[in-house]
């Protein structure tokens, strides 16, 4: 319970990250002002040595000094209240977070003071206190785990998940996602007869950098002159003709759909002539699924080869067999299977959530049916969010007036400006996420429903990478052990395997009505089940959640 007679002693605290996420958050001494500014309109004085700055992190606990500082002063009773910019600025996790709940708890801490709000000791303060906090470490997280997912991903199907090696350039104007290394005209013909050079064998890699540097005037993307180190990289990267591993050091190997710049046979002998004999290249064979899967027993990765058999008559049979690289424990006891029986595992899990194109129509017609229920409720969101922005419009408008009447120094208008545009920014993604979030989550299930209708044809008769992308699309932490493979079917994928049976069931004792009395019989038969009904439920619960997932 607050204490209306306690003094209140306030401090302020201010933040500002070095990482990416935090760089169009105002800077420390904008928040200062910021802070000064509260501080004056509530009558509020701050000594300066209670006001505490730094420039750290928060998304780990105890490596603040300054925040530390400041739960030393609130314990001892030197401050009792914080003015602050926003609540992510005090904490990023849960730990800190609970810290300033516990100090509110013991009436040490009496309120957190930020331009939009105030929280104190009520239930309400304190659970939107922690939801901010909590919101700022989930966007910390989703963005880890969407990044790694994303880069495995990329990488899988070819595409080098790092900036372009000397002698390519990164593709500035292609899709996201599918962006490939170009060939970089500039540099990549000096690279090629710096690889010429060597596979003279008379030439030391000095030597080639010198006439590089001094011949050629070969300079980086940067201007500045390359070094010997660099021309070193460029001999010994495998990414030259058209193999990489990602992450590095992991055993993960792909192949890439980038131009090569030269042959994996000249890549030997550059190999070779730089005394890497005992370091041979990765195998150049392309099987469909290496770099994917690892050993149930010791989770080292599985890796393949080719066998061939020849039998008396003079056949010859070619058998690829995967297995584990054993690199984590020699001794580990998995033995190998063929890579048909592999594929028929596969084929097996895609039936177990395939489809009927009665079942996606139905699907789609319930999900708008259900969106359509909630069209109020959804336009009323809207149209506070539209009239929310429109009066952050009209602010900036008036603070222009202002200034342009002399009502306001032009240091008081920058800083209300500041203000202004962050709340106008967070408006803006709040109004365009509220107005499209629906299309764009019917969108992906829509998606979803047409890789399941597809997918079994496409990894029977399509390219290895249609199979690698398939296979990463059905789930991850793929797992062979005892030769069986488990996935881990993904989360949008997995109500479709509760209903698959029934669902393709139904479809086929429909079969002798024509199309449309299918399609109406069917609609019928699904609405009237509950289970079916439920799978869609979870469907459009995840997607709803997470409407820009990919499939």
């Amino acid at each position: 319970m607050e204490n209306k007679t306690v003094k209140m002693i306030y401090g302020g605290y201010h933040r500002k990250s070095t990482e990416s996420e935090d760089r169009q958050v105002l800077s420390i001494d904008s928040q200062i002002d910021e802070g000064k500014r509260i501080a004056d309109s509530l009558g509020i004085k701050v000594r300066p040595e209670h006001i505490l700055s730094e420039s750290k992190s928060a998304k780990v606990t105890g490596k603040r000094l300054k925040f530390q500082q400041m739960l030393a002063m609130i314990e001892c009773g030197e401050i009792n209240g914080i003015i602050v910019w926003h609540a992510d600025r005090l904490s990023r996790n849960a730990m800190d977070s609970a810290l300033l709940i516990d100090l509110i708890d013991k009436g040490k801490l009496i309120e957190i003071v930020t331009p939009a709000q105030t929280f104190k000791n009520t239930p309400l303060d304190k659970f939107m206190f922690m939801f901010q906090c909590s919101q700022a470490k989930m966007e910390n997280d989703k963005k880890g785990v969407d990044v790694t997912r994303g880069l495995h991903k990329k990488a899988s199907l070819g595409m080098y998940p790092a900036p372009a090696p000397v002698g390519y350039k990164n593709d500035k104007y292609a899709e996201k996602g599918n962006k490939v290394p170009l060939v970089d005209d500039e540099r990549f013909p000096l690279v090629r007869k710096m690889i010429d050079l060597m596979l003279t064998g008379n030439y030391t890699v000095a030597e080639i950098w010198r006439i590089a540097r001094n011949e050629w005037g070969f300079t980086m993307p940067s201007g500045k002159k390359i070094s010997r180190p660099t021309v070193y990289r460029i001999f010994s990267n495998s990414f030259y003709y058209g193999r990489y591993e990602y992450p590095l050091r992991s055993g993960k190997w792909y192949d890439a759909i980038h131009t090569p710049m030269m042959t994996a046979d000249e890549y030997d002998k550059v190999q070779f002539l730089l005394g890497k004999k005992g370091k041979p290249r990765p195998k150049t064979h392309i099987f469909d699924f290496t770099g994917m899967m690892h050993c149930g027993e010791c989770m080292a990765s599985i890796t393949a080869e080719t066998k061939i058999k020849r039998q008396k008559n003079g056949n010859i049979h070619t058998y690829v067999y995967y297995h584990c690289t054993k690199r984590i424990n020699p001794n580990c006891t998995q033995g190998s299977i063929e890579e048909k029986d592999l594929k028929k595992q596969i084929v097996a899990e895609i039936e177990s959530i395939e489809i009927p194109p009665e079942f996606h129509s139905f699907a789609m017609k319930w999900f708008k049916k259900e969106n359509e229920k909630e069209i109020d409720g959804r336009n009323a969101v809207i149209k506070a969010n539209e009239k929310a922005y429109k009066a952050c419009l009209a602010k900036i408008d008036g603070l222009t007036d202002m200034r342009a009447g002399g009502e306001i120094s032009a240091e008081e208008f920058a800083e209300r400006k500041i203000k202004f545009l962050a709340e106008k920014k967070q408006l803006d993604n709040l109004y365009g996420d509220t107005s499209k979030r629906v299309d764009r989550w019917l969108d992906t299930a829509d998606d979803m429903f047409t890789f399941i209708e597809n997918a079994k044809d496409k990894f029977e008769n399509g390219t290895i990478q249609t199979r690698r992308s398939i296979l990463s699309t059905l789930g991850s932490d793929l797992i062979l052990k005892d030769k069986i493979l488990s996935i881990d079917i993904e989360k949008s994928l997995f109500p479709l395997k509760r209903v698959s049976k029934e669902v393709n069931a139904i479809s086929k004792r429909l079969e002798p009505l024509k199309t449309i009395d299918k399609q109406k019989e069917f609609d019928l038969l699904c609405d009237k089940n509950l289970l079916m009904r439920y799978s869609l439920y979870k469907i459009r619960t995840f997607f709803e959640s997470n409407p820009d997932e990919e499939i």
